[in-house]
């Protein structure tokens, strides 16, 4: 038996699991049964620690490409889970076609859920609607890497909250193929297998649970195309500006930065009046907001909610700046609003209660709670003042994550 570790600082130390027999018929305690989307493949859950992961039993060349794909797309930043290891040759005295088997172990994402799962426990049309953004995000931002997914579909895909919206992460990507940059074409078919996917999953909801608004699963469907569309369509769009005016292309690589996304290179082409320049960009990889809040806090967060906690962080270097007539350098300020304002807020929620949402949710909550507050009764609240009526009338309330839901798990085969 062979096992191929993806980083020896997140394997989990002592997880010991019986790697020769079939993955079918593993009884264990700690295997637990997860909210999930269809798979072709037996897929079980195992909870170690403080951690669940996942774990998929197919063809030994297959397990093989996605642990290596999953690698790399990892290191591109893209939303993947994480690869743990890749288990292979392995021998069964019971079972020779195991042998033939390759196991691939992901750590599965915290607090998500598949589509599926959103739409039947009675997603409203918004988030219906902010589902399929997220989605259209998410092939924008693979396709921008290279990545040609093949096979988009409800089941292959995990959603989090982030800030009030969804963010979109892969989970399976054994029919992708990463490329140094992928042809309209590819970028086409990628769409249209994704459109012909959801709106059969999206007509089995509907057919058995009914979706929200009496939403139509066709047009639901076809709308991610359109989304596409549109995001592609602003970040990779040429911009003509007059040749004096250097700030409207400062304006453009600001306006990327908002949607999140990093400038990789810039092009500036003089247009034949002699007057005008034609702005060419390459973007990379999203993330802008997050890589931000990070080199100046250290939290890990997602990209929506980097964008909240900045701007409430801008709104208290400012409140500080008045306060002493002077500016403060953005790491100091930075460093404060950590120290004064996020971390005692979130320290002043019940430790039982915390574990709901991420911590960044969280507080990305509390000031909602606050601005709600505020409309009420007409005066501002601060977040201190906020916090009791907050975890009496939304945290409290909250069901726990729907992450384990029974002790014992299926097979998960389809």
């Amino acid at each position: 038996m062979k096992i191929q570790i993806a980083s020896q600082r997140d394997f989990p130390s002592g997880l010991d699991l019986p790697w020769s027999e079939p993955l079918e018929s593993w009884d264990l305690e700690a295997l637990v049964r997860l909210s999930r989307g269809i798979s072709r493949n037996i897929v079980r859950f195992v909870s170690y620690r403080d951690a669940v992961y996942a774990v998929k039993e197919t063809m030994e060349d297959l397990a093989a490409k996605e642990f290596e794909l999953l690698k790399e797309l990892v290191d591109l930043g893209l939303p993947v889970v994480q690869p743990i290891c890749l288990v292979t040759a392995r021998e069964s005295p019971t079972d020779p076609i195991v042998t033939e088997k390759g196991l691939l172990v992901t750590r599965y994402l915290d607090r998500s859920l598949p589509l599926r799962s959103l739409i039947t426990s009675g997603a409203t049309p918004e988030q219906a609607s902010n589902l399929m953004d997220a989605l259209a995000e998410l092939l924008v931002r693979q396709h921008l890497a290279g990545f040609f997914w093949g096979d988009c579909s409800l089941s292959n895909t995990l959603f989090r909250l982030d800030a009030g919206r969804f963010a979109a992460y892969l989970v399976d990507v054994e029919t992708g193929e990463l490329h140094q940059r992928l042809s309209s074409g590819q970028r086409q078919h990628d769409i249209m297998i994704a459109t012909e996917n959801l709106a059969g999953e999206l007509m089995d909801l509907d057919a058995g649970f009914g979706l929200a608004g009496q939403l139509d699963p066709v047009a639901l469907a076809m709308s991610l195309g359109e989304r596409y569309e549109s995001l592609w369509e602003e970040l990779t769009k040429d911009v003509i500006v007059p040749a004096d005016r250097q700030e409207l292309v400062d304006a453009r690589v600001s306006q990327l930065n908002q949607l999140g996304f990093d400038v990789q290179e810039m092009q500036l082409e003089t247009e034949e009046d002699g007057e005008s320049v034609r702005v060419k960009t390459w973007v990379v990889e999203s993330g802008y907001h997050k890589r931000l809040v990070h080199s100046l806090t250290g939290l890990e967060v997602q990209e929506n909610q980097a964008r909240r906690l900045l701007n409430d962080m801008f709104s208290y270097a400012a409140w500080q700046t008045g306060i002493q007539g002077q500016d403060i350098p953005v790491t100091l300020s930075a460093y404060r609003w950590f120290a004064e304002v996020y971390r005692p807020t979130i320290d002043a929620i019940p430790e039982a209660l915390r574990g709901k949402l991420d911590e960044a949710e969280i507080f990305h909550q509390l000031l909602e709670h606050r601005w709600y507050m505020s409309e009420q009764q007409g005066r501002e609240f601060g977040l201190d003042e906020v916090i009791p009526s907050y975890v009496a009338n939304v945290l409290e309330p909250m069901p726990p994550p729907k992450v384990v839901t029974n002790a014992l798990a299926d097979s998960g085969s389809a």
